[in-house]
């Protein structure tokens, strides 16, 4: 029996035992595929997505906990997982061409990329705050080393440095948090903290203080990692610096992770101290649209206009994580689901756009856009429509969600942090628009050369622009399979 009991456990790790398998080969692989056939070993990473999602399929007939229940695969992490696959699937079809033209083409890039997507599969599904941390710390590590791939770039050393510097200050405020959780509660596992906090509550009395300060610290190493206010300094730095398919992945899939350890952790664990910090997340949704959006209106550089938004938009999914319901966890998934399709796909265009050296990222550089290359500018208009929530799209429909489910709870503290949350998206149409009216209605430079889109960007674009139509015009089912995922949170 306890053999069988480990072959489930392992079907129920597929997606992260196929990412890190592809990983390794790639790895063993590289020294020996020339320098001029280094490209298949990007068109290998995207084949070892693919099999990722079958592996999701194979977990998803294997539903329950694994390894001791350090693990829980349940309908919330496949959910998540095939979100956090699609991110890494987009990021490395972008990357294929990126590095040709940077003449960085190399195999551990994509392996990399592989190993991050693993660690956010294991923040997806842990059930161990410890577990969550190892799962942190693969997506983390991997990731600090893509940021700085660009050897030759000051800015590239610059970001890679203050990343890695800030995130392990970010992990050890986690890791003191989990002590602190530990010495009171006398466990790491998630449901159990729950069951230990209870009867403080129910006997009524208050959450220890102890566990209240171990909230905050796990609060504050996570909300560095989604890039939250006032812990959202480094992001923009980081975001120009870093490889712009890299960029791509950072605003996405980790960001999407580590919402998903965030809603297990709140949601569950810390579930008898809502009353705390609901409120601090209502003051931390506010602070964060504010200055995400307020930073990215004076920005002249595309790729900090995007880095701010992005900040702009973890306000909005607070919004929807505030309302404690299952419908806001559900609303949660989908704007994030609808995010991570229109924030990769234009990161993505800007990585095409930024030409040798990245040194085309001016929003005056995108000028007569419209003209030179239409379906180029047609694409980054939709992904920018959709982040500004123009209907018909998915980025419409996941603020629509989010504020809807604000509104139905009906206490008066989250219409305000909605209708704050509405302005703020009044405000943010000013940037969005100001690149569409630069592409379409200002002539091109003299010396601009068009580049040819290469056929796997082309590809990726293809992807997240009819994923952020499907998800505007046709929501339904994939907000009901956010529902089931959100449910199988609350089993009672």
């Amino acid at each position: 029996m306890p053999a069988v009991s480990q072959f489930i456990s392992f079907h129920r790790l597929a997606p992260e035992v196929h990412l890190c398998l592809f990983g390794i080969i790639i790895m063993i692989a590289d020294p020996f595929v020339s320098a001029a056939r280094q490209r298949l070993l990007g068109w290998l990473a995207f084949a070892g997505t693919l099999f990722a999602l079958l592996g999701v399929h194979t977990a998803s007939r294997h539903l329950g906990p694994a390894y001791d229940n350090l693990i829980s695969t349940d309908s919330f992490s496949i959910f998540v997982h095939v979100i956090v696959i699609i991110a890494a699937a987009l990021a490395i079809l972008g990357s294929i061409d990126y590095l040709e033209r940077q003449r960085i083409q190399r195999g551990e890039y994509y392996a990399l990329i592989l190993f991050a997507a693993a660690g956010m599969g294991i923040l997806a599904g842990a059930n161990e705050l410890v577990t969550a941390f190892i799962g942190l710390e693969m997506s983390s590590i991997a990731t600090y080393v893509l940021v700085g791939f660009r050897r030759r770039s000051l800015a590239s050393n610059e970001a890679s440095l203050k990343y890695f510097l800030l995130g392990s200050f970010a992990t050890a405020f986690f890791l003191y948090g989990i002590a602190m959780i530990y010495g009171v509660t006398g466990t790491t596992r998630i449901d159990a903290v729950q069951a230990a906090l209870e009867p403080y509550v129910e006997a009524g009395g208050q959450v220890p203080t102890l566990a209240v300060l171990g909230m905050g610290l796990i609060l504050v190493g996570l909300g560095f990692k989604v890039v939250i206010a006032p812990f959202q300094v480094y992001g923009p730095d980081v975001y120009e610096g870093a490889p712009t398919p890299v960029t791509a992945l950072l605003a996405s899939g980790p960001k999407v992770a580590t919402f998903a350890l965030m809603i297990r952790v709140f949601y569950v664990a810390f579930a008898p101290a809502q009353g705390l910090w609901y409120w601090l997340i209502c003051v931390l949704a506010v602070l964060t649209m504010v200055v995400g959006n307020f930073a990215a209106l004076v920005q002249t550089n595309v790729k900090r206009m995007l880095a701010y938004s992005s900040i702009a938009h973890a306000g909005y999914i607070l919004v929807a994580f505030a309302a404690s319901t299952p419908l806001g966890v559900a609303a949660v998934l989908f704007y994030l689901t609808a995010y991570v399709f229109m924030k990769v796909g234009a990161f993505l265009v800007v990585a095409h756009l930024g030409q040798l050296d990245e040194k085309r990222l001016l929003i005056q550089d995108y000028a007569g856009l419209g003209s030179t290359q239409p379906m180029v500018a047609a694409c980054f208009s939709l992904f920018l429509f959709s982040l500004l929530g123009l209907p018909a799209t998915g980025g419409f429909l996941g603020k629509f969600f989010a504020f809807q489910v604000g509104l139905e709870v009906g206490r008066r503290s989250l219409v305000l942090l909605v209708v704050i949350a509405a302005i703020n998206s009044v405000i943010g149409a000013y940037y969005y628009l100001r690149v569409i009216i630069t592409m379409y209605f200002q002539e091109p430079s003299a010396d601009y050369t068009p580049t040819p889109v290469a056929p796997s960007v082309t590809f990726a674009l293809v992807i997240a622009a009819l994923g952020t139509l499907y998800l505007g015009i046709l929501p339904s089912r994939v907000f009901e399979l956010a529902k089931t995922a959100a449910d199988s949170l609350f089993p009672h």
